[in-house]
């Protein structure tokens, strides 16, 4: 009975000192919490803008897919062709009416049947498909880059001088603008490229470019709008600094975000307009390779049922658009001045 009524040993803690020190641990880690709170928003505020883009496009999930896509797609048009270039009067001769499915296939070599790796397959010629690919990509993605910098660079100093200066320069410039967007678009690039492009890779970047600004000039000119009052633009002009050091100095570069956006959707688009026309006949010549003429010449071989000729320089051109637009998505979110992470 003595041994039953012995008090029960208390566990380590349980008291009012353990409670106590239980609540300073707590509020040990609250105030940690609360300090590494403070030093991440102290290094957010000590970052430009362009950091804060630059940390929250690493930070969108797709994005940084569609960079992957693209990085990968870029190098590979880019490095492969030192090794396998396109010749056009290299015809190696099928020897399956239609082409061969990838794999391994058979080639006609120096007089002699061959057995060779084929990864596409092969066209009607005995042409490789996978070499097609890799060096159409490089006229396709040329005309894309080089045609939305054009357009870009036109639509960035027409909206600018229309922003800025207002009044009748800028009721003239937005006209233009308005009988460019009443016009069809696509007849008038086909119409462009029958009579004007001589089927070389400059002149359908050109065309492109000079029909794809007017976008660009109206996201600039939207934005100068908002800015030109603004206080740092008056104390810019307090100080003698003139007009157009004002509009591409200082306005300019707070204007850029929605173009850049505009800009990475109009390369896509421009990748896409050179497939359509060069897959209609009016685009890049025989003689040079592309993704819109390689699908053109494909509808020979679809009758023999040769699929793989169509669908690798299709999927090549859907997945550098993806990959695009994937970009453009995460430069849409990241430069969004309202998100705070």
């Amino acid at each position: 009975m003595a041994e039953d009524a012995r008090p029960t040993p208390r566990r380590p803690g349980s008291g009012i000192t353990g409670v106590l020190h239980r609540r300073r641990i707590a509020e040990d880690l609250i105030e940690e919490g609360q300090e590494e709170e403070r030093d991440t928003e102290v290094a957010l505020a000590s970052m430009s803008q362009w950091q804060l883009a630059a940390r929250r496009f690493r930070k969108h999930k797709m994005a940084m897919v569609g960079l992957g896509i693209f990085i990968f797609m870029a190098l590979s048009i880019t490095l492969v062709p030192v090794f396998q270039p396109y010749v056009f009067q290299n015809i190696p001769g099928a020897s399956k009416a239609g082409g061969e499915p990838p794999g391994e296939v058979t080639r006609l070599v120096d007089g002699q049947l061959q057995a060779q790796p084929a990864v596409f397959g092969t066209t009607n010629e005995g042409r490789d498909v996978f070499n097609l690919v890799v060096n159409g990509g490089r006229i396709s993605m040329a005309v894309g880059v080089f045609s939305m910098l054009i357009a870009g660079f036109v639509g960035v100093v027409v909206g600018t001088v229309a922003g800025y200066f207002g009044g009748a320069i800028d009721n003239m410039l937005m006209r233009v603008v308005d009988v460019f967007f009443a016009i069809p678009f696509l007849f008038v690039i086909l119409v462009a490229a029958r009579f004007f492009g001589r089927g070389d890779v400059l002149s359908l970047v050109m065309i492109i470019g000079l029909l794809s600004w007017p976008l660009i000039a109206r996201l600039v000119r939207a934005s100068f709008l908002s800015l030109r009052e603004a206080d740092f633009v008056d104390a810019a002009r307090a100080v003698g600094v003139g007009n157009l050091r004002i509009a591409f100095r200082h306005i300019l570069p707070n204007a850029l975000s929605p173009v850049i956006v505009a800009m990475t959707l109009l390369m896509a688009n421009a990748i896409v307009l050179e497939a359509f026309v060069s897959f209609l006949g009016f685009g890049i010549r025989d003689t040079e390779i592309s993704w819109g003429n390689a699908l053109a010449n494909a509808q020979e071989g679809i009758r023999f049922g040769n699929w793989w000729w169509a669908f690798f320089p299709g999927m090549a051109i859907a997945l550098t658009v993806l990959a695009i637009n994937f970009m453009g998505d995460g430069l849409r979110d990241a430069l969004d001045p309202r998100s705070r992470e």
